[in-house]
């Protein structure tokens, strides 16, 4: 769906300029970290939300090359701090826009939960009511022994 206030020719403009751009050495950090400032920008100006898959495209990189970068598996540590500072940016982003209202609740949990490690967690604290320092076999028969007798009392 198309928001209200870009036009068509806007929405589709971000894409079709992406694919003209010219490759960069992706192994030089600053061309790296130029490339996805332009991005930031292009999308500010087009109203249109900033994505892993876009920096991804921007980079001419697929998803699993920046995620081993975020892991500080392919390149270097410069690299590693970048993917992640882009990542947490993209991710506050995400949520100030589910807060505003300007991205549905169920899409934006979906893309926290698959892209950002978001959970829906429970957790269970199961403990013993008594002391356990106590517990062995002939308690616990003496325990049986002491319930048999005052039952049939």
């Amino acid at each position: 769906m198309i928001k209200k206030n870009i036009t068509a020719r806007q929405y589709i403009r971000k894409p079709h300029s992406i694919v003209l751009l010219e490759p960069i050495n992706i192994a030089d950090i600053e061309q790296v970290k130029e490339r996805m400032n332009w991005y930031l920008k292009e999308c500010l100006t087009v109203g249109k939300t900033p994505t892993i898959t876009g920096f991804c495209n921007i980079l001419g990189i697929n998803r699993r090359t920046f995620y081993r970068w975020e892991a500080g598996i392919d390149r270097g540590r410069e690299h590693q701090q970048l993917a992640t500072k882009y990542k947490s940016l993209l991710c506050a982003i995400l949520e100030e826009e589910m807060l505003d209202g300007k991205i549905n609740p169920i899409v934006g949990i979906f893309l926290l939960k698959n892209n950002f490690g978001y959970k829906d967690k429970q957790e269970y604290s199961v403990s013993p009511n008594h002391n356990t320092d106590t517990v062995c076999a002939e308690n616990i028969q003496q325990h049986y022994i002491d319930e048999v007798v005052a039952e049939n009392e």
